[in-house]
């Protein structure tokens, strides 16, 4: 069985190597704080002193870090995991960065004939944690194929998207798609509420239409806008503008016009110049909310009785 290193122990990274481990492969692990190490450590993992140190004591190695800045530094860094890896080693980030990145990383380590995979994920800390994660990869096939079992011990929807750099593509694509999606559900409930519709009357119509087959964004209001309750958050909105941001740096890149996307991205700056960087991202509603006019609350909805319903029926037009 592989040894795999893990760098990055934070929110998602502390609960995909915690599953890891709990599939038994042994593990290294690296993290700044040495104190988010402790729970894999308690479980068997060693130590390492640097992300080489990492590297060069695995099959395989992981990161998820917060952004470009950081996984350049630790890839390519004096003490990266360029410089500790072995032939046939592999390199697989998991962080949501810039595609031309790691098209600009991967050379770097095929000339030391080692590989690289950019495996993006989805689902937040809970799915980290749980093992419910999207993982959208990019790279070799062959190599995907060898590390598919170890990916499916943290994520239950694993994906092959194409050659390297096309998993960051994919992940930067989805989310874009999400917060057009949120603009809009901001925009019509707000529309519904002024216009004199309960807000839970409105959802109810709302969700039972193609919209409601959307569980997550479901269970995302219920937990926050309709509670007006932003803390602690489940991804925080300095994530989501950095994500956005990404985006639509990419579709500069490539000449994709991407209106609705600049939008949401010029939503979230407003919402980080508010000072709610560190609160949920769908905090960003209040700013809806406070140019219509009207508050969008229904404390009374059930998200556990929602999910059943979305479940049991799925096809609901």
């Amino acid at each position: 069985m592989e040894t795999v290193g893990f760098i990055g122990l934070g929110n998602m990274g502390g609960g995909m190597a915690k599953n890891i481990q709990k599939a038994g492969y042994p593990m290294v692990v690296y993290d700044l704080r040495e104190e988010a190490a402790r729970p894999l450590l308690e479980g068997g993992a060693r130590l390492a002193n640097s992300p080489e140190e990492v590297a060069s004591l695995c099959d395989v190695t992981f990161t998820s870090l917060p952004g470009p800045k950081e996984i350049e530094e630790v890839s390519l860094g004096a003490e990266g995991v360029l410089a500790g890896i072995k032939p046939g080693g592999i390199f697989i980030d998991l962080s949501t960065s810039r595609p031309t990145l790691i098209r600009e990383i991967e050379p770097r380590f095929r000339q030391k004939g080692a590989h690289v995979l950019d495996a993006p994920i989805s689902g937040g800390k809970s799915g980290a944690a749980s093992g419910n994660l999207a993982v959208m990869v990019g790279g070799e096939r062959e190599i995907f194929d060898r590390v598919k079992p170890l990916l499916d011990s943290f994520g239950d929807k694993v994906f092959y998207a194409g050659e390297i750099g096309a998993g960051s593509v994919a992940k930067l694509v989805h989310n874009m798609i999400g917060h057009g999606i949120r603009q809009a559900i901001a925009e019509g409930m707000t529309l519904g509420v002024k216009a004199g519709v309960e807000a839970e009357a409105l959802w109810e119509c709302v969700r039972r239409g193609a919209v409601g087959r959307m569980s997550g964004l479901h269970e995302g209001m219920v937990k926050t806008v309709f509670r007006g309750e932003f803390d602690p958050p489940s991804f925080a909105l300095s994530l989501s503008r950095k994500d956005i941001g990404l985006a639509t740096e990419l579709g500069k890149e490539f000449n994709v016009p991407m209106p609705v996307a600049n939008l949401a991205e010029q939503i979230a700056i407003q919402g980080m110049n508010r000072g709610w960087g560190n609160r949920d991202s769908s905090v960003t509603f209040l700013l809806q909310e406070e140019q219509s006019g009207v508050e969008v609350r229904a404390p009374n909805v059930d998200s556990e009785k929602a999910a059943r319903f979305i479940t049991t029926h799925p096809n609901v037009e």
